[in-house]
């Protein structure tokens, strides 16, 4: 007699594999599949990382705006996404807002050490994304393009691309107001973007920015409150409450 698999018993090998084969080619077939090398861009880490999903990268890089304005979008993922996640260098103060991932900090030394924030510019190569950013002249996606070209940084483009305030709808102003302190903050201008983040509404990615902007600032235990409240506003298995409660964890300690 043949026996039944029963419901909690794990899936063959072979049949998990090609689970993992067709989740691949689908991902591959909307443009979030894994970047092929092309031996023009290399990141460097001192230790050995598992290389991010960009499916689930992408999905993280879209998820401030939902925090931040009622009106649902329909993201287009923009070309060169997967070799822009693969080429991103670790980092250690990540703002929540559209781009970033949480899985970009990965820079453990330098955020146990307390280094210095200031990094040099290093505009990432991002062939057709450039020009596909350009045309985005419509809301909500100028607010993507714009948040994608400062994840490759290419600030001065990613600026012509945010546009100005009064030219965004009323409904996208919370998201435009986290992408410019965003920019800011990515040039190095902490100042500047901390002050642009105390200024506006707290909702959950504005929390969570304004605590990470103080805890790198060296003022630790300003932090702890605002990165409490935005970790509380975010479910246990999104991925930017892990990183909230990392930084929290660390205010704590430093403070």
């Amino acid at each position: 007699m043949t026996q039944s698999t029963r419901p909690n018993d794990p899936l063959p090998l072979a049949d998990l594999f090609t689970r993992y084969l067709a989740r691949q080619a689908e991902a591959q077939s909307i443009g979030l599949g894994h970047a092929e090398s092309t031996g023009e861009v290399e990141p460097y880490d001192v230790t050995p990382v598992q290389p991010v999903e960009p499916r689930v990268a992408w999905s993280d890089a879209v998820a401030a705006a939902s925090y931040l304005c009622p009106t649902k979008a329909d993201w287009p993922v923009p070309p060169e996404w997967p070799a822009l996640v693969a080429a991103q260098e670790p980092a250690v103060a990540v703002p929540f807002c559209l781009g970033n991932f949480p899985q970009l900090m990965r820079d453990w030394h330098s955020l146990i050490a307390g280094s210095d924030l200031q990094m040099a510019e290093r505009p990432l190569p991002v062939g057709s994304l450039t020009a596909w950013a350009e045309r985005q002249k419509s809301y909500p996606t100028a607010l993507l393009a714009a948040g994608v070209l400062r994840l490759a940084q290419h600030f001065d483009t990613a600026a012509t691309v945010l546009g100005r305030a009064e030219d965004v709808p009323a409904a996208w102003r919370a998201v435009y107001a986290n992408e410019a302190a965003a920019l800011a903050w990515q040039r190095g201008r902490h100042a500047e973007a901390l002050s642009h983040w105390s200024a506006q509404a707290a909702r959950v990615p504005v929390l969570f920015n304004r605590g990470m902007a103080l805890l790198f600032l060296g003022r630790p235990a300003e932090a702890r409150a605002p990165l409490t409240e935005a970790t509380a506003g975010l479910a246990e298995t999104n991925a930017w409450h892990h990183l909230g409660q990392l930084y929290l964890t660390l205010a704590k300690a430093r403070g």
